[in-house]
């Protein structure tokens, strides 16, 4: 998969921006507060729909505009697609090949985009709830289908969670309805711990490799905590686990107007051995342990989706020693198209500088200092 074009208007800093990207590695550098983080953000956002920076989409707007709007060229083997996001008034409208998109499911997994940014350490240190999301996200790239079961979850865990409120305040309730309510919860919860539990053996079938190569340390590996166990090869006995632990709970809930098992509660933890790197881990191990992961997933894409995401980098090799930045180069290769950010080239290895593209980003405008052939 590659990023051909892409053109932003009014897009946090960029009143107007057109460029293009090449396969292979492409690097962006220039100082700091030129740009360079939106960019990559722009390229996020076309394909997630989303910012990994800002949960308030109006943010992504230039200030005293109305609207940002970003425009995508995107080539997937005989293929392209044009993708557009416009951003205004806190909603997002959708469009491939100029055709409206309304589901959010029909759209994601058209670009697939993993990146690495120096933020990216709160998916280790911060709340179970981010560790939800980020996983939430990779897996609604891999499989659409995974979008709509975890949209259906919450949209019943919602509901539950209103008519436990009303059972507590003694208002009108059908129990019946309740009940039907918690067994189409438990329906979609077993696909979600399933499907979770799948992804996670996948991706350490590769990170404990890549960990070891970077870091020289073996033993690491992530571990998917569902906050019930279930049977994963028997879906009657998993439903029969599930609605035991709710119907054990239900008093709980009720005084809590709120559903305390589920999807919704759970966890995935980052070891060395038998060590918890967001407990015990140092900056360095935890960095490396999520930018692992990422490299895991690129693989994962390639294997069971047959194609390659791009990767972004947003300044990364300021933070790693020159043994563990090397280390890291050899899984960037000309195979999987890569945009890089950096204040310094002097921060990469010649070699590697040597066979990217290069561009220069001041103050909003980005030049292409390398000269690329138009066949590359």
């Amino acid at each position: 998969m590659i990023l051909k074009k892409i053109e932003l208007t009014n897009f946090r800093n960029y009143e107007h921006l057109s460029t293009r990207f090449y396969k292979g590695i492409n690097i962006i550098y220039g100082d700091n507060a030129q740009g360079k983080t939106n960019l990559l953000e722009s390229i996020y956002v076309l394909g997630i729909t989303k910012s990994h920076r800002s949960f308030i989409d109006n943010n992504l707007i230039k200030d005293n505009k109305k609207r940002a709007i970003i425009n995508g060229s995107i080539n997937k083997g005989s293929l392209d697609i044009n993708l557009n996001i416009t951003i205004e008034n806190n909603k997002k409208m959708l469009k491939i090949d100029n055709n409206n998109i309304r589901k959010v499911s029909d759209y994601i997994s058209n670009m697939n985009i993993i990146i690495f940014y120096p933020d990216d350490l709160e998916l280790l240190k911060g709340s179970p709830k981010e560790r939800r999301k980020y996983f939430n996200l990779e897996l609604s790239q891999l499989y659409s289908n995974y979008f709509i079961v975890l949209n259906d979850y919450n949209k019943l865990l919602k509901m539950r969670n209103e008519y436990l409120k009303n059972i507590n305040f003694k208002q009108n309730v059908d129990m019946n309805y309740f009940d039907i309510l918690t067994n189409y919860l438990i329906d979609k919860a077993i696909i979600l711990i399933k499907m979770r539990s799948k992804y996670i053996e996948k991706v350490n079938t590769y990170c404990e490799t890549i960990y070891k190569d970077i870091m020289n340390l073996d033993n690491f590996n992530i571990k998917y905590v569902p906050s019930v166990t279930i049977d994963l090869k028997d879906d009657a006995k998993s439903k029969e686990i599930l609605k035991k632990v709710y119907d054990d709970n239900l008093n709980y809930d009720i005084k809590m107007s709120s559903t305390n098992y589920g999807p919704h509660k759970d966890e995935f933890e980052f070891l060395l051995g038998d060590k918890n790197l967001k407990l015990f881990g140092s900056q360095g191990q935890q960095r490396i342990a999520v930018l692992c992961l990422k490299l895991s997933e690129i693989e994962i894409f390639k294997k069971y989706k047959e194609t390659t995401p791009i990767l972004l980098l947003d300044d990364v090799f300021s933070e790693l020693s020159d043994d563990k930045k090397n280390n890291l180069l050899k899984y960037i290769s000309k195979d999987i198209q890569t945009i890089i950010t950096t204040t310094e080239l002097s921060n990469l290895d010649p070699k590697f500088i040597k066979k990217s593209k290069l561009f220069k980003i001041e103050a909003g405008s980005l030049i292409k200092i390398k000269e690329v052939k138009d066949n590359e």
